[in-house]
Order: C-alpha cells, then sequence, then structure tokens
C-alpha cells in the first residue's frame, strides 16, 4: 500500500515501463535498425532486460560503473556514450571491462583523446562524437579539420573505428512535436552528410548512431541511421509530456511524498520531497514559465492545481488555495525522470497500484 512506504519515494509503474521499452524496440526492429537503448536513466539491469524483452542485448552506459554492472549482470556489448578521460587510470578501467566482454565501444572527439588511446597498450573500439546542433560535445560535421581526425580513426592501426555517433539534445528546447520531429530531421541527415564526405575521401561507409527520446519517440520509423540508443523512454516525465515526447499516460515513474506543513493563510504548503528527491531540474519553461519542479497529483494520478514554487534539500513548498492537512499523501511527476531516479537507491515497483517489487539502480561512476 501507497499509504505504508516511508516518504519520499521513487514509485515505478511496471506495466507502463514494458509498454514503453516494448513500443520503442518494435519500431527499432520494423525500422531494420540496430536497438542500443541507454540505461542512465534508470541504471537498473531489471529494465535494461525489459528493454531487449526480457533478455540481454546491446546498450549505451554514461559511466564505467553502470557499464560494469551490466557487463556482470550478461550484457557483452557496451557503448559508453560520454568522450572518455584521456588517463591512464579511466584506460585501463575501461581496457579491463573491454577484455571480458564482446564489445566496448568509446567516445572520442579529439586528436588529443585519439592520441591517448594510441599510446596505451591496447586496442579500443572507437566512436567519433558528432555534434548535430546541440553543442554540449562532439566535432562540427561540416569542418575539414572532423573529416581529418575522422581519417586519423579509421586509418589508426591501435585502435578500431566503430563509426559516427551523436545525441540530439537541442531537441528538449522544442515546444511541441513537428519542431521535434524537424530536429530529428537534422539529427539523422547531419550524420549521412557526414559519413557522405568521409565515403568521398574512401573511408567506407560509417555507421551513423543516433539517440535522443524526444526525436526517436515522435517519428514513426527511424531512418538515415544504422542503430539508435534512445534513454529517457523508459520512463518519460513531466517536461518529456508537455514538449510533446509522450502523453502523461505513457510517464512511468513519481515520487510519493507527505504533506509535512499546511498554511492556508499563506496559500502554501511543505512537502519531504525537497531538492535531493525531486533534483533542481526545472521543467520546461520555455513553453510553460511557471511549470515549476514537477507535476503534483493525487494518489490516482489525477493532476492538482498546485505548483512546486521552490526546493530546498529536503523541503519542497508548494503553492495551493486549498487547504491540505498536514499527513497528505502526494504523487509528483518529476521534470526530469533520469535525475530524480538517481537520487534514489531502491525503486518501489509497482502493479496495478500494487508494491510488488523493489529495484536497486547502480551507483557512483
Amino acid at each position: 500500500m501507497l499509504t505504508e512506504i516511508a516518504t519520499p519515494a521513487f514509485l515505478v509503474d511496471r506495466t507502463i515501463v514494458q509498454r514503453n521499452c516494448a513500443r520503442m524496440r518494435d519500431k527499432a526492429r520494423a525500422s531494420g535498425v540496430v536497438f542500443r537503448p541507454h540505461v542512465k536513466t534508470h541504471k537498473s539491469v531489471e529494465i535494461g532486460r525489459l528493454q531487449h524483452g526480457g533478455a540481454t542485448g546491446p546498450i549505451t552506459v554514461s559511466t564505467l560503473a553502470e557499464a560494469e554492472v551490466f557487463a556482470d549482470d550478461g550484457f557483452r556489448d557496451i557503448t559508453y556514450a560520454v568522450p572518455i578521460a584521456p588517463t591512464r587510470q579511466k584506460l585501463a578501467r575501461a581496457a579491463e571491462l573491454a577484455s571480458r566482454i564482446e564489445r566496448l565501444g568509446v567516445l572520442v572527439d579529439s586528436e588529443l583523446a585519439l592520441r591517448a588511446l594510441e599510446e596505451f597498450d591496447f586496442t579500443f573500439d572507437v566512436f567519433l562524437k558528432v555534434d548535430c546542433g546541440y553543442h554540449r560535445a562532439g566535432v562540427d560535421p561540416a569542418s575539414p579539420d572532423s573529416v581529418r581526425l575522422a581519417r586519423a580513426l579509421a586509418t589508426s592501426e591501435r585502435v578500431r573505428f566503430q563509426g559516427l555517433l551523436t545525441h540530439a539534445g537541442h531537441s528538449y528546447n522544442a515546444r511541441d512535436s513537428e519542431e521535434i520531429r524537424r530536429i530529428a530531421a537534422e539529427e539523422s541527415g547531419s550524420l549521412t552528410r557526414f559519413r557522405a564526405l568521409l565515403a568521398a575521401e574512401g573511408l567506407g561507409e560509417a555507421r551513423r548512431s543516433i539517440g535522443s527520446t524526444p526525436t526517436l519517440a515522435v517519428v514513426d520509423r527511424f531512418s538515415e541511421c544504422d542503430e539508435v540508443r534512445p534513454g529517457n523512454y523508459v520512463f518519460f516525465d513531466a517536461f518529456q509530456s508537455t514538449i510533446g515526447s509522450c502523453t502523461l499516460d505513457d510517464v512511468a515513474v513519481s515520487v510519493l511524498t507527505t504533506v509535512v506543513g499546511s498554511y492556508p493563510d499563506r496559500g502554501s504548503m511543505i512537502v519531504d520531497a525537497g531538492a535531493l528527491a525531486l533534483s533542481k531540474d526545472l521543467g520546461p519553461s520555455h513553453v510553460k514559465p511557471d511549470f515549476g519542479y514537477g507535476l503534483v497529483c493525487d494518489l490516482d494520478l489525477k493532476p492538482l492545481p498546485m505548483h512546486i514554487t521552490a526546493l530546498s534539500q529536503e523541503h519542497g513548498k508548494i503553492a495551493a488555495q486549498a487547504t491540505v492537512p498536514v499527513g497528505t499523501r502526494l504523487r509528483i511527476l518529476p521534470n526530469h525522470s533520469c535525475l530524480t531516479a538517481a537520487m534514489y537507491d531502491a525503486y518501489h515497483v509497482l502493479d496495478r497500484g500494487r508494491v510488488v517489487d523493489q529495484w536497486k539502480p547502480v551507483r557512483g561512476w
């Protein structure tokens, strides 16, 4: 029973997770592309298996800690999708992991990183990270320097060139599904154009790996790519539903919280879910300026006319005109399920509203 769980607690609806996983997996299969889902949203081997229909399969990770735990659970083909730090400590750890699975792909976007890999006594599988418009990391696909780096990777005798990888993180700045579709076309198109430049240099047909839940969720079929790496889609969140990546019915997670202070004269109340329970990730303020730090719902997930206006470490301040008694339990749909999930050492798994299991995510880096 939800009334018996200590709060704050992270709740996961298993049925919705299974449905989200099946929908994306089936789309990849129908599109004829490799399905390499990201696990950084949930960091849980149980959900990693659900992403592949109950089995193991190719995955994407954001930390070596994730990679190591998933490898221990039987996942043998892993892409570490953060440009690897060119330090002996990080390279040694990656090499040890790679030596005990079938393949560990790592990312570079600089000559310095490539040189560090070449000088290390191990042959790495390497992707070139490409910037498709997000401007967080990756090489400019229109720059001659990027072509030169790709050539160095493809012709190196010390690494195995795996292809081109990008992430359309700027899709989170979209206002609706049509804008997301336009970004999706840019995401895949940028790699196709860059691959054509490389082919003209005699470097063959490089693999194209794309990944972004908004862009992969809204398109009907994956095109101009060879593999896809969605992550947030397993849970979705209030942000994704607001920009048009999903509906509220697709959001599989919520934070259970308790009202610990009620102040009707001030039109506010306090819950025991603060920044460490919800994260301070802002909602889609570019769509709804007053969205706040999550969507407040009752225990049946019916949205309430309330707004989370401020968060401190363990306090969440909610603006509400109605009087809500101390002790009332609420559920909050988080703005960003990835960051929120990372705050918890266990997830309470629901089936038809009842707690049926607990899943523990990977912690650390």
